[in-house]
């Protein structure tokens, strides 16, 4: 982890693709300015070296190449090779320095196949019940595991969150463990309990900027940064319950 010894504010790198991913960037760098870090844009064409940083978010946007997986690609599926060799090489080197690490929609999923799991390159080709949902607002509601990391975090059992994705994870990778979950079964949320802080969710808090629980994700982020506790207290579970 990067000296923070004289910093104002911790450095918390965030991955996203050569063209597009403005509007996620800039409402996870004020989602990070609001919780005390600075943050900086890493892409394939502008990387930054990652022992330079306390932290990384690792962001949303194309899906990756499944032969990373095991799989074959899918050739009316987008993806960006560059950018998944980027991550994988930048989650290698926060692993080797334990950096807390916080994967947002794309980013859960590349956690998972960075620890060799794979994914379901069609969530609705196997979760047939499922409602087709894409929205930037709280429509979709998802349960999470009383005894995870993301439940002390979000400090709720249930909760609504928004949904832009059409993969998902199918089997776990090294460590890892389902902590949410949608209705229909689809993984919401994973985490690594031996580390500090790996979390990946599926949804896309960044966009959620009035939800404080939400937002607690990056307090959280920066505060294991800085090798502090957090620095608030979720809402009792039964004052916030989701509706």
């Amino acid at each position: 982890m990067a000296a923070l010894i004289g910093k104002a504010r911790p450095v918390v790198g965030i991955t996203a693709s050569v063209h597009g991913s403005r509007i996620a960037w800039w409402a996870n760098r004020l989602a990070l300015r609001r919780a005390g870090a600075s943050a900086v844009r890493i892409t394939a064409r502008d990387p930054y070296p990652i022992d330079r940083l306390d932290a990384l978010v690792v962001g949303g946007g194309d899906d990756i190449d499944a032969t990373l997986y095991g799989e074959s690609v899918n050739p009316q599926i987008r993806i960006d090779p560059e950018r998944d060799h980027l991550e994988m090489r930048a989650l290698d080197c926060a692993a080797k320095l334990g950096l807390p690490v916080l994967g947002i929609c794309r980013g859960s999923q590349m956690i998972n196949v960075h620890r060799g799991g794979s994914l379901h390159m069609d969530i609705h080709a196997i979760y047939e019940e499922a409602p087709h949902m894409r929205t930037v607002l709280p429509r979709k509601r998802i349960r999470i595991e009383p005894d995870s990391r993301l439940y002390s975090i979000l400090g709720i059992a249930e909760c609504r969150v928004n949904a832009l994705h059409h993969q998902s994870v199918d089997r776990l990778g090294d460590g890892l463990r389902v902590v949410a979950r949608e209705r229909a079964g689809i993984v919401q949320g994973i985490e690594a309990s031996a580390e500090p802080f790996l979390i990946g969710v599926q949804w896309h808090p960044e966009y959620l900027l009035t939800d404080s629980r939400q937002q607690g994700l990056f307090c959280t982020l920066v505060d294991t940064a800085l090798g502090q506790p957090p620095a608030y207290e979720p809402l009792p579970d039964a004052l916030h319950a989701a509706d």
